[in-house]
């Protein structure tokens, strides 16, 4: 099976290398040889085992009767989108590893794999190394999926646990992220969540078949969490960590969310650490399952394109199935979303802060008779389930916290 690659950047060539490596045990997988006989990309690679492979012209690629597949591994949607619709309207199979894309223009990419007789595949997409898409759609095919939460991001939950372990500055933290190659030069879509909200609209999409677009979803990072936050949660029995949630309401609506969250040190995603990610999944019948691995990566993530090559391979001629859709969901708005809070706040505001909790309905506990934080400067509080709408309005008549973050129970 001759395949062409798209980007020669981190996840193309890790794909060109688990090719390479894994020669046999991706013939037993797929059925026949996989060999990569393009790879597209702006530059030239002298010395590169492949150098003699690389082209220049995407014309080349799609024009050769030869190519059965191709994966797309450039991110961002163009030309990557321009090319995958060439690649599929002529019913050449396509598998990526591009969110952006995925989450852009998925549904219509389906649609033409589809009409073509080929596949668009996209495991790589989510999770990197863990094959939780591939998992929805076959074991748990039967099953009537009601919510999935997962640490998405590698990056930041390296920073959160080292953070945690040693007591330093998100700045600090980051700082040596970027030195060890986990964090990119401008961490913003890593540190703003806004990769990991990419990755929980695609998972609402396929628990729901219905379209869950990023920009509907509710969005915060982890820039504002302090090392002091992590000696309430450690006396709280909490971890923090940056969570994108999608669950199921009983009128048939979606609550997405991607905010860091308290969750307590007996919840299956407590002990998931450093670049690590997992997603847990919630099923009427099953119950709790939880998936973990290698949330990203070189290796991870190419791994995840090429299980998708394989099976693929081993279904030439057929559409392999992958239910998004073009119809949009119905999202709970983000401010009738219900938790309960964390609240921080200066000593010299607790009356004010005390004053605009109770004049809005909202009960709460005092932490300091739980536990000594050691903090003298703060008070800190949790709230009672208040909508986040209803908190915000509040806290208007208040100072601002020091901090705000909500709870997750199991």
């Amino acid at each position: 099976m001759k395949i062409a690659v798209l980007g020669y950047g981190t996840v193309g060539s890790g794909v060109v290398s688990v090719i390479d490596t894994n020669k046999e045990e991706i013939k037993s997988s797929a059925g026949e040889g996989v060999e990569v006989k393009y790879i597209l990309d702006l530059r030239s690679f002298p010395n590169d085992p492949h150098e003699r492979d690389v082209v220049h012209d995407f014309d080349i690629i799609v024009n050769d009767k030869e190519i059965r597949l191709i994966a797309e591994t450039m991110g961002g949607t163009e030309p990557a989108r321009t090319f995958t619709e060439r690649a599929l309207q002529k019913g050449i199979s396509v598998v990526t590893s591009n969110k952006e894309l995925v989450d852009a223009h998925g549904a219509e990419l389906i649609e033409i794999a589809k009409a073509n007789n080929c596949s668009y595949l996209f495991e790589a997409s989510v999770g990197g190394g863990i094959p939780i898409l591939h998992t929805l759609h076959t074991a748990l095919k039967s099953e009537r999926i009601e919510s999935v939460t997962g640490i998405l991001n590698g990056t930041t939950n390296y920073i959160l646990t080292k953070m945690e372990a040693v007591g330093a500055d998100f700045a600090d933290v980051l700082k040596k992220a970027q030195e060890l190659g986990y964090a990119e030069k401008d961490p913003t879509a890593d540190v703003e969540g806004h990769d990991a909200c990419r990755k929980i609209a695609i998972l609402a999409s396929l628990i729901s078949n219905r379209r869950v677009r990023h920009e509907q979803v509710m969005t915060e990072g982890i820039t504002k969490i302090t090392r002091d936050d992590f000696i309430y949660a450690r006396g709280m029995q909490r971890r923090i960590k940056l969570l994108g949630h999608a669950e199921k309401t009983k009128d048939g609506s979606l609550r997405v969310i991607v905010a860091p969250f308290l969750i307590p040190l007996t919840h299956p995603l407590s002990g998931v650490d450093d670049v690590f990610n997992a997603v847990e999944v919630t099923s009427n019948m099953l119950g709790v399952s939880m998936y973990y691995g290698r949330g990203a990566g070189k290796e991870a993530t190419a791994s995840a394109v090429v299980a998708d090559i394989c099976e693929i391979a081993r279904n030439q001629g057929a559409y392999v199935e992958r239910s998004l859709t073009k119809e949009e969901a119905s999202l709970v708005d983000a401010a009738e979303q219900t938790y309960k809070f964390f609240v921080r706040t200066a000593a010299k505001d607790k009356d004010a802060m005390i004053t605009a909790l109770s004049d809005g309905g909202i009960a709460y506990e005092d932490l300091r008779r739980q536990f000594d934080s050691g903090i003298t400067s703060e008070e800190a509080y949790v709230t009672a389930p208040v909508s986040y709408g209803t908190l915000q309005k509040a806290l208007q008549n208040a100072p601002a916290p020091l901090s705000l973050i909500r709870l997750l129970d199991i």
